[in-house]
């Protein structure tokens, strides 16, 4: 299988091979060289919010496809454990619950809420037995606010993944968030899942694309600033008008920013806004399909739909549209790969800089 390079000086390199978009091969091989290797977001803390509650999900269904469990101990920390028995692969955990302990319905293996083996029953001869992966597997479990992230390997830390991203935004109230269900949504989109990444990459596409959001924001300010393995794109607002009252203590005290775009590799965008947060989760379906979460967390429902984060569905729905036609675009004959703006496109440059790395690695 060919190795892909994207030279390291924007100016001289060429974008990824399009069979990174149409090759069945590299969409396998991302699963446990890109994704397992990374940190996703799995919920918060509001869905375990009591002791002894659970609350059992698929991470990246149907990518991924690995059953885990969010379990709030009797003493208050919360775990996050594989949800299948050691004993025959039963899921243990159906549906959200309260509990005191795990026990797995097919015969019975019972688990501390911290996953560590209690009892079975009829396995009294059985020799060495119980032994260490007798236990259900733990997993490392990240907290930010209310926000709350795994990682199947744990390879790299979530402080090397997202501590850019913590570190300029810690003056905002994390833990004030309120998730408004009604308000979360969806979307099935035709394309790879890396079209629609490198898509919110660059602002490049906004005056083109997005003409309310054009109208919000002041183009001739958009920056983008690149980290180890996360990147931020600024958005400055208009005149001043639905901005963030940033505190002295900020990095951008003084800016008039209608919006922080912050991308965490390879799938999850933190979009701030002064009404709150839109967690977007990027989840590969198919080769040419996937599934896009638009999570919202509600900070101040006074100023939601106002500025750069109002008509958040009319937005995915126009980039929606051009992915969907890239998708296509990608398969012709006489397109494999093509260059960037300098200036406009480094978040996509770092992007497909590192899914070479991690697939190369």
């Amino acid at each position: 299988m060919p190795q892909f390079f994207i030279d390291e000086n924007i100016a001289k390199a060429s974008t990824i091979d399009t069979s990174y978009y149409t090759g069945n091969q590299y969409f396998e091989l991302s699963k446990e060289r890109i994704f397992a290797n990374s940190w996703q977001y799995i919920g918060d803390t509001d869905q375990v919010s009591v002791e002894g509650s659970a609350y059992p999900f698929i991470l990246l269904e149907h990518y991924l496809d690995e059953p885990l469990v969010v379990i709030r101990g009797n003493d208050g920390a919360i775990n996050c454990l594989s949800n299948v028995c050691t004993h025959r692969g039963n899921l243990v955990v159906y549906e959200p619950c309260k509990l005191h302990l795990l026990r797995c319905k097919y015969h019975g293996r019972a688990f501390s809420l911290d996953g560590r083996f209690l009892s079975m029953p009829e396995f009294k001869e059985v020799e060495n037995f119980p032994a260490e992966d007798d236990d259900l597997h733990q997993l490392p479990l990240f907290q930010w606010g209310k926000l709350l992230f795994t990682s199947i390997n744990n390879k790299i830390s979530a402080a090397l993944f997202m501590g850019e991203m913590l570190d300029r935004i810690s003056w905002y109230p994390m833990d004030k968030l309120i998730r408004r269900t009604d308000l979360c949504k969806d979307y099935h989109v035709n394309a790879n899942w890396a079209l629609y990444c490198e898509n919110y990459l660059e602002g490049f596409h906004i005056p083109f694309v997005h003409g309310d959001l054009n109208q919000a924001l002041d183009f001739g300010e958009y920056k983008t600033e690149v980290f180890q393995y996360c990147n931020l794109q600024l958005g400055i607002g208009k005149n001043g008008e639905d901005c963030f009252v940033l505190p002295e203590t900020s990095k951008d005290y003084g800016q008039d920013i209608a919006a922080y775009y912050f991308w965490v590799f390879p799938n999850m965008m933190f979009n701030f806004y002064p009404w709150g947060l839109s967690v977007n989760l990027v989840q590969p379906t198919k080769v040419d399909e996937c599934k896009v979460s638009f999570i919202t967390y509600v900070l101040d429902e006074s100023l939601l739909n106002t500025g750069a984060g109002a008509g958040l569905d009319t937005v995915e729905l126009e980039d929606e549209e051009i992915v969907n036609h890239v998708q296509k675009g990608i398969h012709s004959r006489f397109y494999k790969h093509g260059r960037y703006s300098v200036k406009r496109e480094q978040g996509t440059h770092h992007f497909h800089r590192l899914i070479a790395s991690f697939l190369n690695d």
